[in-house]
């Protein structure tokens, strides 16, 4: 039975056809996966879907019947983007609004909110309380929240996940699949919008494949691989295979990491070398964020040192840090990144107000030449310098925050998630970049990841981070897949570096 039917959706923008004629079919109780780079128009379909956005042309219908472009109650979404209320519940998260709250009373009851969310709380295997503050719990938790504040709608009948594992651990990612396992043995079925690939080879009945807001392919008749979606979502054949790892041998050691001890993480230690690319491994919560962002200076150490280039190093001042030439990219690049609402140039001249200031004053004429450059040397695809940053896809709100940070010429980058949330093209361009400023620049990078292939390919050795620890140290010859994955689950004692 078909649940949910798009057709011919098209929708425009001054200047842009985001979505042309796009037609979608879900059927109950499948899990259809929807996948392409970013810009393909995923946001803007799932925005018509949800009613958000009207479609220009074309028709949505929910068993049957039209739906006219109007916000369905049968359609859930659970958004890529947090999209909470950090200083109230969980509970009261979940159930906004109260409609949701199965409550007797016409009045809002506390009490008898807590109770009815710790059934969606425990479905999730959630380890919050209905009465915590959401600004208290973790990212993963709060990732896993919006899925229940979804599953709270009783009248659902088509949920849809937009990258919904993007900070989740492999445990809670198992839960999260075993939910949508229960759902379609309810009937229901579920859109689900991810980058990752081995995700949608678990989960798929269905694939629609988007590039340039039309539909591309369908794995209706089609021998559906992972190397057959990228080439749909490309045009054109990459490798998977390839390995990005910097080729010229490692320099001198610019970091020595001594016992290093701070919040979630204590007795780190670990070196990093001129011209290459440290990889750092662990589930979400192990402490892999923390120990660089002490290291920077964003949170306090309580104890142990750390040298660069041989000197001791002072704590707790990120503009000492910047100073010195060590900078942190946060994985949350639109929080902690980008300012969304300035233009690339402006982006760019903030971060870098001291190298272009004259007299205390921003020099312009050197900022527009800083910014052309960051756009032309790390191939940023924008339409100007003078563009919103928030309009660009977020590989390149990364490549701007790369080149931003590599004109202010540091030796020691802190990459946390660098591809989070970006397409496989993108990612491959990331990758490459990163290696040719390693080995061109000599710089010493750290790279923070949940996504094992992605150290695999990139990086000259592993460090493996278990319960605030440091696990084991894997070299290029002892990198797997499975020695990095049973070391961060602590599989297996492996000794530590």
């Amino acid at each position: 039975m078909n649940l949910l039917q798009a057709e011919g959706i098209t929708k425009r923008f001054p200047g842009v056809v985001a979505l042309d004629k796009v037609s979608l079919t879900v059927r109950s109780g499948e899990v259809h996966c929807i996948v392409g780079e970013n810009g393909a128009g995923k946001s803007t379909l799932v925005k018509v879907l949800t009613g958000i956005y009207r479609a220009d042309e074309g028709r949505l219908l929910i068993e049957g019947k039209e739906t006219n472009g109007h916000a369905s109650k049968a359609i859930a979404l659970v958004p890529q983007e947090l999209n909470l209320f950090d200083n109230l519940t969980v509970a009261e998260n979940i159930f906004l609004p109260f409609d949701h709250a199965d409550s007797k009373s016409l009045l809002f009851n506390r009490k008898e909110c807590e109770k009815n969310a710790r059934a969606h709380i425990d479905e999730l295997q959630m380890e919050v309380s209905p009465g915590d503050l959401v600004k208290n719990i973790s990212v993963a938790e709060r990732q896993l929240l919006q899925v229940a504040r979804a599953l709270a709608n009783k009248s659902f009948k088509v949920l849809i996940l937009d990258e919904p594992t993007a900070s989740l651990t492999k445990r809670e990612i198992d839960r999260l699949f075993g939910v949508i396992a229960a759902l379609k043995a309810q009937g229901k079925s579920i859109i689900f919008i991810t980058h990752r690939l081995d995700e949608v080879m678990h989960l798929q009945d269905a694939v629609t494949v988007l590039r340039n807001g039309m539909v591309v392919g369908n794995s209706e008749n089609a021998d559906v691989s992972e190397d057959w979606i990228v080439k749909q979502m490309s045009g054109k054949d990459i490798d998977l295979s390839t390995v990005y790892r910097p080729r010229r041998p490692a320099g001198n050691e610019i970091l020595s990491v001594q016992d290093l001890t701070g919040e979630r993480f204590e007795k780190v230690s670990f070196s990093l070398r001129e011209g290459e690319i440290l990889g750092v491994a662990g589930l979400v919560g192990a402490g892999r964020s923390e120990i660089m962002q002490t290291i920077f200076g964003y949170l306090p150490r309580r104890g142990g040192q750390v040298l660069y280039q041989g000197q001791p190093w002072r704590f707790g001042d990120p503009s000492y840090s910047i100073g010195k030439g060590v900078i942190y990219l946060s994985e949350e690049r639109k929080t902690h990144g980008i300012f969304p609402n300035l233009s690339i140039r402006q982006n760019v001249g903030v971060g870098l107000l001291k190298k272009l200031s004259k007299a205390g004053m921003l020099d312009e004429s050197s900022e527009r030449e800083t910014t052309q450059r960051v756009i032309r040397s790390y191939n940023v695809k924008a339409p100007s310098s003078e563009t919103k940053i928030v309009n660009l896809s977020g590989g390149n709100q990364q490549k701007v925050l790369i080149g931003r940070s590599l004109e202010a010429a540091p030796r020691v980058l802190f990459l946390d998630e660098p591809t989070r949330g970006i397409d496989v093209n993108a990612k491959d361009e990331i990758y490459a970049l990163m290696r040719a400023i390693a080995e061109e620049k000599r710089m010493g990078i750290v790279l923070i990841s949940s996504e094992l292939e992605e150290l695999l390919k990139c990086s000259n050795r592993v460090i493996t981070i278990y319960n605030g620890r440091v696990r084991s140290e894997l070299n290029e010859g002892e990198l797997s897949m499975e020695a990095i994955l049973s070391s961060v689950i602590g599989a297996t004692q492996t000794s530590a570096a």
